[in-house]
């Protein structure tokens, strides 16, 4: 069997779903994006193709090796996303082939059904207590929300105030019929982050994820030693050799890799491996859609160490489409009580609705992240 072409579909609301197809007739589906740069990564996709047309698609180290090693520069969230949704349609491509879900092909099942949350409020988060009523009532009772708005360098007792109430309110409606992450986004430097975590300890929350940005990481451990609570971090790291970095020094009790954006299928059951060997759980990011949420199953089901798998259904970056508005077989995703079941289909199990796929691509916006500043005019981090 013989790789023929790759070719790339962005479609609202911020995807980019990616079709290998071979000269017998088997097709594999990845999602290649980094989110805000869609066109970027796209470009690179079809650079990689040219190492791949050709080539035996069950070759996946080899053809994974090539795409990474073949260049002298490497690494970083434009190549290792491209690589990642490649991956991914080659992994389908050996399901289908073989007629096996990928986890058959890693091992086979850890366990039997894989825990989710779902995000709540937007990005300056707002009605929390609304959405997570209406969510309660989905069957959830695992959510993660953002922290902050923007947050400065050293900012004010308000506005640690401010945040502080927000997740008390959350406490107060729900008590511990619930559980919730925090998500920091990188918006706190690590002069606040301190004093922030401190005051968050009180609600208990399930973790706090990039309380620095990921190039402050030698503060993960320093975070760590002055609290109680779970960090988390990982999504905008991409190859095993930054996690290597981030689990020698300590500090991160779960781990966080995109599929999508850290080498895709291949790389992150390394890094899920790196993860366990220091007692680090790993809950894979995944605000995208259908392809990238099945890859991030294949890995939840097979390593141990998996403790809960983040999902975009009804996520407010969602305009334009649904998480599985491009799936006909959407019963397979079904949740209950906030738990997902192995996919049963071969390969990744998602069966992709090419013909919806195609006519969505042709009227894709770019979608962008909006820039942020502070009251002095300085770019905050969004």
């Amino acid at each position: 069997m013989k790789i023929t072409r790759l070719t790339t579909f962005r479609v609202p609301p911020r995807w980019t779903l990616l079709k290998i197809e071979t000269d017998e007739g088997v097709t594999g589906w990845g999602e290649a994006v980094i989110e805000g740069r869609a066109r970027t990564v796209e470009a690179a996709v079809h650079e990689l193709s040219e190492l791949l047309v050709g080539q035996d698609p069950a070759r996946i180290n080899d053809l994974w090796s090539t795409m990474y090693r073949g260049g002298f520069y490497r690494g970083g969230p434009i190549l290792m996303s491209a690589i990642a949704g490649i991956d991914q349609a080659l992994w389908d491509i050996k399901g289908k082939v073989l007629d096996k879900p990928v986890y058959e092909l890693l091992g086979g099942l850890v366990r039997d059904r894989m825990k989710t949350y779902s995000w709540v409020g937007g990005d300056r988060p707002g009605d929390v207590i609304a959405g997570i009523g209406k969510l309660r009532q989905a069957g959830f009772d695992t959510f993660k929300l953002n922290g902050t708005e923007e947050f400065g360098m050293l900012d004010s007792t308000r506005a640690i105030d401010a945040a502080v109430a927000r997740i008390g309110e959350i406490r107060a409606a729900f008590g511990t019929q619930i559980e919730f992450g925090i998500d920091f986004h990188g918006r706190v430097a690590a002069p606040m982050a301190k004093p922030l975590l401190r005051e968050l300890e009180q609600f208990r929350p399930l973790f706090v994820e990039e309380p620095v940005l990921p190039e402050q990481y030698e503060h993960y451990a320093h975070l760590a030693d002055a609290t109680f609570i779970p960090l988390a971090a990982g999504e905008r790291m991409y190859s095993r050799f930054e996690f290597k970095h981030v689990f020698e020094r300590g500090g991160l009790a779960i781990v966080q890799p995109d599929l999508s954006h850290a080498g895709g299928i291949t790389e992150c059951v390394k890094i899920a491996a790196m993860a366990e060997a220091y007692d680090v759980a790993i809950a894979p990011h995944c605000p995208l859609g259908p392809v990238a949420l099945a890859a991030c199953l294949a890995l939840d089901f097979v390593a141990y160490n998996a403790v809960i798998q983040e999902q975009s259904m009804g996520i407010h970056y969602n305009e334009g489409a649904e998480l599985l508005d491009y799936v006909v077989n959407k019963d397979d995703f079904h949740l209950v009580d906030g738990y997902i079941a192995p996919l049963p289909g071969p390969g990744l199990g998602v069966v992709v609705d090419e013909e919806r796929v195609v006519e969505a691509s042709k009227g894709a916006p770019d979608w962008r992240n909006p820039l942020w500043r502070h009251a002095d005019g300085s770019v905050a981090e969004w």
